[in-house]
């Protein structure tokens, strides 16, 4: 049901922009979710803006425009014909904003939708942008907008900064049920305060809420999440990436499409069965992916179907899959050898949940229910001593 109260941080733009940075000449972060409810993109709103002057446009993984369809896939930057403005990449050469790319601007303002997840990267990139603008004494301001997969739920393994990598830089759980404005706050209070920081915070958004309650548009973030549906389960089926299991990439629904050549999808959705896993239901199937992992080959696999998504728990349902096939078909599954997401050294499965004991429970075949205990352990903790002080919303 669409809700007309919801106003997001772009929406306020106007109202709420500081006074201190009237006439500022700005940089705008953004990319293609980068939309109000009518659809009208932050770029054209900010050119018309007479509050301040906007000269310089950067984007995150994927491009500006959401133009790299796989992930790690670097672009790098051009002189858009359109607005006429400089476009830097901050997935290139470089993930963190150099100093020419700052020098002629007064602030950097972000507007990017996120996802719920530790793992994906854009708001690491806001975290460069934050370290960038400090150390050229630049302001920052974050237009916030809604955690698609609700601000209520946490959920999964909190970040060890010995597995720090660019899919996870500080600590936060798996599933952290922040928006990117909560995380900011996080940041800035916790490794940035002497930054000139600004949040444009979204009305009429309660943290319950899930993208489709809203009455927002879904526009998507990067090519491979479709759907907030996508959202709901990538916590967990992210963790697939660190495999050799396909998470569905180069499919029409990945991440709620897993599996390889060697699984029987019968078999493989019997044992998931067992497993009693809430507020989900596994469906045997086949498919055939058409880029990345196994293209062109027939695999053999599983689709997640949510059937309800509070009780849903999607980091217990990706390690239970992860478990389920490491003890099904030992000769063949294997863990992904770096380099991962420009690191060389680590485990990809171990940056990605942030520690290396979910592998190594996983390899001694550590019951799930037990696991599940010391990851909730870790995300009961983190949320009484950091979270709970930077959330914004009710």
């Amino acid at each position: 049901m669409s809700n007309t109260l919801i106003q997001i941080g772009l929406d306020k733009l106007e109202k709420y922009w500081p006074g201190e940075l009237k006439s500022s000449r700005v940089a705008l972060l953004v990319h293609p979710a980068s939309v109000n409810r009518k659809l009208k993109h932050a770029v054209d709103l900010f050119i018309r803006s007479k509050k301040f002057e906007l000269k310089v446009l950067f984007g995150p993984q994927h491009g500006i425009y959401g133009e790299t369809q796989d992930n790690m896939i670097e672009w790098e930057g051009f002189h858009d014909n359109r607005t006429g403005l400089p476009v830097f990449s901050l997935y290139g050469h470089t993930r963190k904003p150099e100093p020419k790319m700052l020098q002629d601007i007064d602030v950097l303002v972000i507007d990017l939708q996120d996802v719920g997840s530790r793992y994906y990267t854009f708001i690491w990139t806001v975290e460069f942008c934050m370290q960038a603008c400090m150390e050229m004494n630049k302001s920052i301001i974050i237009l916030d907008r809604p955690n698609p997969i609700g601000g209520h739920l946490i959920e999964g393994t909190i970040l060890d900064m010995t597995f720090s990598s660019f899919v996870g830089q500080r600590p936060l759980p798996a599933r952290h049920g922040m928006t990117i404005g909560e995380i900011s706050n996080y940041f800035h209070n916790e490794f940035y305060p002497s930054l000139n920081f600004n949040i444009i915070p979204m009305a009429g958004w309660k943290r319950k809420m899930w993208f489709d309650g809203t009455g927002l548009p879904w526009v998507i973030p990067s090519p491979n999440m479709p759907t907030f549906d996508t959202a709901a389960v990538y916590p967990g089926m992210c963790l697939i990436e660190g495999t050799n299991i396909s998470e569905g990439r180069g499919t029409t629904r990945p991440f709620e499409i897993f599996g390889a050549p060697f699984i029987d999808p019968y078999i493989l959705v019997g044992r998931l069965r067992e497993l009693k896993l809430p507020g989900v239901i596994f469906r045997p199937l086949f498919f055939q992916p058409t880029f990345q992992k196994y293209t062109g080959k027939l695999c053999g696999g599983a689709q997640i179907h949510v059937v309800d998504r509070e009780k849903f728990r999607p980091f217990k349902t990706g390690a239970g899959v992860l478990r389920t096939v490491c003890e099904l078909y030992p000769e063949y599954f294997e863990w992904k050898k770096p380099p991962y997401e420009y690191e060389t050294q680590k485990m990809p499965i171990d940056i990605l949940a942030g520690t290396d004991r979910l592998r190594k429970d996983i390899e001694r075949g550590e019951r799930l229910n037990r696991m599940e205990e010391w990851w909730q352990e870790e995300s009961l903790e983190f949320n009484i001593k950091y979270r709970k002080k930077y959330l914004i919303y009710k």
